[in-house]
């Protein structure tokens, strides 16, 4: 019998855990090790997505585990009044790496807290409330985030946050308002977009708040010029933008931030997932004028774990091993080799109608039919289960007039004999899946 059959251990399961979204794999994981973890029979599973598309230097990096084994030892915790060196030398870094004019850092725990710290900062500096996003997005499952959430949760839980609003996401595989041609015309969706926010809007519009590419959305890239064009419209209103880089941020796209190719400096900056490289970790980065004027209107963000030493301490590891390693052109390099890798599989399978991204934070597609682009769910569902009998942990996202689109996102550190490796797999996971699907 396998051990991940242990009867006592999902009898536990089921009998005292909360089911927050989705099912459990029929796995227990017992270990993990660069770009593998490791299931209770010992088998290797090859992690394409970097757990929760965080682990951006593999699992169980050496100079991780040793940072929290030293700093645990030394100062972990502190009341939220205290500062220690780790917090202040991090929000220095940051700084440092950030885009010209953010260089006051809140440090958090997760992309949901900072989103929220941001959105709160937003409102209070501008006077207003309401806040716009796009409705593919993902910004967190609290307060003001889950309510600048559109791709997912948003019915059951009652009324969102009074001012909540959203335009569609440019999307050029399948877009809205498409030029002569048939492709995306951005400029004209865009400024659809904000004619139905000038609409609704009471006069109180406090931020736009915006992934460079849309995860959860189904890795849904904002087109070049499409962010400086943003940024004029958040101006022209008396609006913040704020980017959210949980997934783009530290090095991912072949940049340090995604924002960068675009020559755009947001408002404000949030990061998460990346920056701890799977450790609870996350920031809130924005300009001098913006953090003064919040100050002096009686900023209120005190949480139990602000400006912690021990994640503070791994988010410093984090960048010194990224900049050591060379990590942001690895994540360049890697990146067009898995991604010239998943075109090849493109040109093979029919199944694919799409591949899209930047670096190491790439998109497939799944469709029935190329012509008609219809949504391949089922399919989809059925790669995902072949993908991990063969030991290749993948990650299918699932929207309304969208196919399956798989987020592939190995760690910065994933070796081309790992990339190709995850490319046979699913290459033979689709030739199975296909050939079972009616």
């Amino acid at each position: 019998m396998s051990r991940n059959d242990d009867p006592q251990f999902w009898q536990q399961a089921r009998r005292h855990l909360v089911r927050y979204g989705g099912s459990f794999e029929p796995l227990i994981i017992e270990r993990a090790k660069g770009s593998f973890v490791y299931d209770a029979d010992g088998r290797a599973i090859l992690d394409f997505t970097s757990g929760q598309m965080s682990a951006v230097l593999g699992h169980s990096h050496p100079d991780i585990a040793a940072v929290v084994t030293e700093q645990i030892h030394s100062l972990d915790h502190l009341f939220s009044g205290m500062l220690s060196r780790p917090v202040v030398e991090l929000a220095a870094r940051l700084a440092r790496h950030a885009p010209a004019g953010l260089e006051r850092c809140l440090l958090l725990s997760t992309g949901a807290e900072s989103n929220e710290a941001a959105l709160r900062m937003a409102k209070l500096v501008t006077g207003g409330h309401e806040v716009v996003g796009f409705t593919q997005s993902w910004h967190g499952m609290t307060g003001a985030a889950a309510s600048a959430t559109y791709s997912a949760g948003r019915k059951g839980y009652g009324p969102a946050s009074v001012g909540s609003m959203a335009i569609p996401a440019p999307n050029a595989y399948r877009p809205r308002f498409a030029g002569p041609g048939g492709e995306l015309d951005w400029r004209r969706e865009l400024d659809d977009g904000f004619e139905q926010v000038d609409r609704q809007s009471t006069g109180a519009l406090a931020a736009f708040i915006a992934e460079p590419i849309l995860s959860s959305g189904g890795i849904l890239e904002l087109p070049t010029g499409y962010m400086a064009a943003l940024k004029q419209k958040c101006v022209e209103r008396g609006m913040l933008l704020i980017l959210d880089e949980a997934q783009t941020g530290i090095g991912r796209t072949g940049l340090m931030f995604a924002c960068e190719r675009d020559g755009v400096a947001p408002d404000i900056l949030t990061l998460s997932k990346t920056l701890g490289a799977g450790l609870p970790l996350a920031a809130v980065v924005t300009t001098t004028a913006i953090e003064e004027e919040a100050h002096a209107r009686g900023f209120l963000f005190y949480t139990t774990h602000v400006s912690d030493p021990l994640p503070a301490a791994v988010g410093l590891k984090v960048l010194d091993v990224v900049e050591r390693d060379g990590l942001v052109e690895r994540a360049r390099v890697a990146g067009d080799r898995l991604l010239q890798g998943l075109r090849r599989l493109q040109a093979k399978h029919e199944c694919i109608g799409d591949v899209r991204g930047r670096g190491l934070l790439l998109g497939l597609e799944v469709v029935t039919n190329r012509d008609t682009k219809e949504p391949a769910f089922a399919l989809g569902e059925a790669i995902t289960r072949e993908c991990m009998k063969l030991g290749l942990s993948m990650n299918i996202v699932k929207l309304p007039a969208m196919g399956g689109v798989f987020r592939v996102a190995p760690p910065l550190t994933v070796s081309d004999s790992e990339i190709d490796l995850g490319l046979e797999l699913l290459d033979r996971a689709i030739e199975v899946a296909g050939h079972r699907s009616p």
